[in-house]
């Protein structure tokens, strides 16, 4: 009989305490996290953090590369008293989240203290709910490109004192170098300070590493930005051609449907951009994109960083061999190699339940394939037939697109049919 049948409920004993320390050290830290500093037998964090301790004899462990091998030495521990020092928040963007990732809330206590990002909106008076806030510490600078709209206001963790110049050159190169940013040092600290400038003119030096951006984003072109509703212009993408259309596109990834947290396989992925618009729906979306062809790959990776998802997935190969040991998919789309003996086979045993699969056909030979699957797996078939008004002399006319067939089916769905 399990326990649970029992009514008795086991308990670990909290034995990690996470604790969120400022730059004002031990006199911001409340009484609950101040008691678990000083009962510890293990303190673990930076040099900077250790040092706002007193000096004694407990066992004290720094930070080390890779930082898995310092969670490993706090894992062999467990059962002492360990205490993780931490800056601000544990949770935001914090070593917590890196270690309740491998130990169970439940053996774990955790006492923030105020976030950067809280810090920041203190001072510059902002709502911390209509801010956009992301990391750069350890994370491609890209990231930023994702979150550019007009009239955004952004607050950033900063990697180091270079960090606020290479965000001042990304922002110019983006059509945004007239926007306002706020360099705030040391927050909360007796050496606080805080440094103003335009992106376009940003020349500050000997910034602290201790240090958030805050930006205000003003467009040099209000009507050029690219928005995270799927279907960006064609323009947003270098291809050679094999681009799936805006139109189509957009609609492609309305079959898809992504989640935050989810992943999609995006198998023949051309120039990235089903994968790419994926994952701008949501910071948290996954994607891989599967492709064989040279340069379609650097295509890929060149977009990918332009338009904010530089934690895009490249595959190099051809499928179905280069689909062997990926992680199992909550959605895939096929844009190309339908015809290739296998796949979609592959493709259908990938999906868990309630999984989705999308694939769009140009041509003939593609076309019956799908007619072929739809009648072993059900799902639905839909022609997309897109023209656009185009010169024709002096006057316009409507321009044919190729049409395009797509099959969108689920696996569990109620139009499921089996052999």
């Amino acid at each position: 009989m399990e326990n649970g049948e029992l009514g008795i409920e086991i308990k670990m004993r909290k034995w990690l305490s996470i604790v969120g320390i400022g730059e004002d050290g031990l006199l911001g830290v409340n009484p609950v996290g101040r008691s678990l500093i000083d009962q510890a037998e293990v303190l673990v964090g930076g040099e900077r953090h250790l040092a706002m301790l007193p000096e004694d004899s407990r066992e004290k462990l720094f930070w080390t590369s890779p930082i898995a091998d310092s969670i490993n030495e706090i894992i062999r521990r467990r059962g002492l008293a360990v205490c993780v020092l931490a800056s601000g928040d544990p949770m935001c963007y914090g070593i917590g989240v890196t270690l309740t990732r491998r130990i169970a809330i439940a053996e774990i206590t955790i006492v923030p203290s105020p976030s950067t990002f809280s810090l920041a909106c203190s001072r510059l008076g902002w709502s911390l709910t209509d801010v956009e806030t992301l990391s750069l510490c350890g994370r491609d600078p890209a990231l930023l490109n994702g979150v550019l709209y007009p009239g955004a206001r952004l607050l950033l963790l900063s990697a180091d004192g270079e960090t606020p110049a290479t965000v001042a050159k990304l922002l110019s190169s983006k059509g945004f170098g007239d926007s306002k940013m706020v360099v705030l040092e040391r927050m909360g600290g007796p050496k606080e300070r805080s440094i103003s400038g335009i992106a376009s003119s940003w020349n500050a030096t000997d910034i602290a590493d201790l240090n958030a951006i805050a930006i205000t984003c003003i467009s040099c072109n209000p009507l050029i930005h690219a928005s995270r509703v799927p279907g960006l212009p064609d323009t947003a993408y270098h291809h050679d051609g094999q681009l799936t259309k805006r139109e189509v596109r957009a609609m492609t990834l309305s079959a898809l449907a992504p989640s935050p947290g989810q992943l999609l396989w995006d198998v023949g992925a051309g120039c990235g951009s089903i994968g790419i618009e994926w994952m701008r729906c949501d910071r948290r979306c996954q994607a891989m994109a599967i492709e064989r062809h040279p340069t379609r790959l650097q295509y890929i990776a060149d977009n990918a960083i332009a338009l904010g998802t530089p934690g895009l997935k490249i595959i190099p190969g051809s499928a179905p061999e280069a689909l062997t040991d990926l992680p199992q998919p909550d959605a895939i789309f096929i844009g190309g190699g339908l015809t290739v003996p296998g796949l979609l086979e592959i493709c259908w045993q990938a999906l868990p339940v309630g999984g989705r699969l999308v694939a769009n056909a140009v041509t003939v030979e593609g076309e019956q394939k799908l007619f072929e699957y739809q009648g072993k797996w059900g799902g639905i078939l839909i022609r997309i037939a897109i023209q656009r008004a185009e010169p024709v002399g002096k006057f316009w006319g409507w321009k044919a697109m190729a049409p395009v067939t797509q099959w969108v089916v689920g696996l569990g769905s109620p139009t499921r049919r089996r052999n």
